[in-house]
């Protein structure tokens, strides 16, 4: 795709924009970092409110490297544009000889441009091929997973990430299935999912194969793995005051944002009838949203995407 054609084609309404700028506490002198810079509708607004700061956007597609770019083109005085993987902060910051950082944002999940555009394979409303990698230059795809994997590695796969109670049946339908001819496309996949799914759910429970395509999904991008590896050396990279601020789309991510949050925040393993902490951990600081930060009514009536994300975040001491 071209930088132009991507740039005119990725439409992507930013998730919990207000909500990220205030959360991120913006300083003009700052420097923040966008993990998952998309089409740069959280990074504009950031950058738009610097003066002697710097932006850096990082992404893994470049799809959106090309629409980001030229998103942020009146503002390219004050911003860094990198093609990588959030988990890669630390060799990037080095690379740009920054050690300490004001804010960092990761706005996770599949952008609308990813989920809208058919020939990416992240859709099962659109027959295309099972691709599924938000970076494509990356070597393995949704197909080989679907057809390479053991129906116990699938079973895990979609019970885990995809947290579907037909984990099992699904896992068995693609086995047997794919033993007649290698499965290629997303309605290939759709068919068998519903043939694997009690005919009274598909009636009622949404779209039966909405889990089993974000459990792949999931699965060949690494995301959970990623995310896990990154929180904490995030919350290293950033100076005193700063904020690392995540927006997640579902229960997985959240449990993996709190969790890392709240250990950050009190790190001390003492058994709880030790008088005073002898284990030598300290805080390293205090996770602000107890209770994520959920879209108001407003936001959910313009951007239904938004429906599931919440935003947690976390000041360093």
């Amino acid at each position: 795709m071209t930088e132009n054609k991507a740039a005119n084609n990725f439409k992507h309404i930013s998730v919990l924009l207000n909500e990220v700028i205030e959360g991120l506490n913006i300083k003009e002198d700052g420097i923040y970092v966008d993990g998952t810079l998309g089409g740069a509708g959280h990074s504009f607004e950031i950058a738009k409110r610097l003066k002697n700061g710097r932006l850096i956007g990082i992404d893994q597609d470049s799809d959106a490297i090309a629409a980001a770019g030229e998103r942020l083109k009146p503002l390219a005085d004050r911003t860094t544009i990198v093609k990588s993987n959030y988990e890669n902060i630390d060799e990037i910051l080095d690379n740009l000889g920054i050690e300490k950082v004001s804010g960092i944002l990761l706005d996770l999940g599949v952008s609308s441009y990813q989920l809208d555009t058919p020939d990416r394979g992240f859709s099962y409303n659109s027959d295309a091929p099972l691709d599924m990698r938000m970076d494509r230059e990356g070597g393995k795809t949704a197909k080989d997973i679907i057809n390479d994997y053991s129906e116990m590695e699938l079973f895990h796969v979609i019970r885990d990430y995809g947290e579907d109670k037909f984990a099992k049946n699904i896992a068995k339908h693609i086995c047997q299935a794919r033993a007649k001819k290698p499965i290629e496309t997303t309605y290939e996949l759709n068919e068998i999912i519903r043939a694997a799914i009690p005919a009274k759910v598909r009636e009622t429970g949404g779209h039966p194969s909405k889990r089993t395509f974000q459990a792949i999904r999931i699965e060949l991008n690494r995301e959970l793995e990623v995310l896990e590896n990154s929180i904490g050396r995030m919350i290293d990279r950033l100076e005193a005051g700063g904020r690392l601020c995540i927006i997640t789309f579902h229960s997985l991510e959240d449990r993996i944002v709190k969790t890392a949050f709240n250990r950050a925040e009190n790190p001390c393993t003492c058994p709880p009838e030790f008088p005073v902490c002898v284990c030598g951990k300290k805080s390293k600081g205090k996770h602000l949203t107890k209770k994520a930060i959920i879209p108001g009514e407003e936001e959910l009536e313009y951007n239904s995407r938004s429906k599931s994300s919440k935003l947690r975040i976390f000041e360093k001491k």
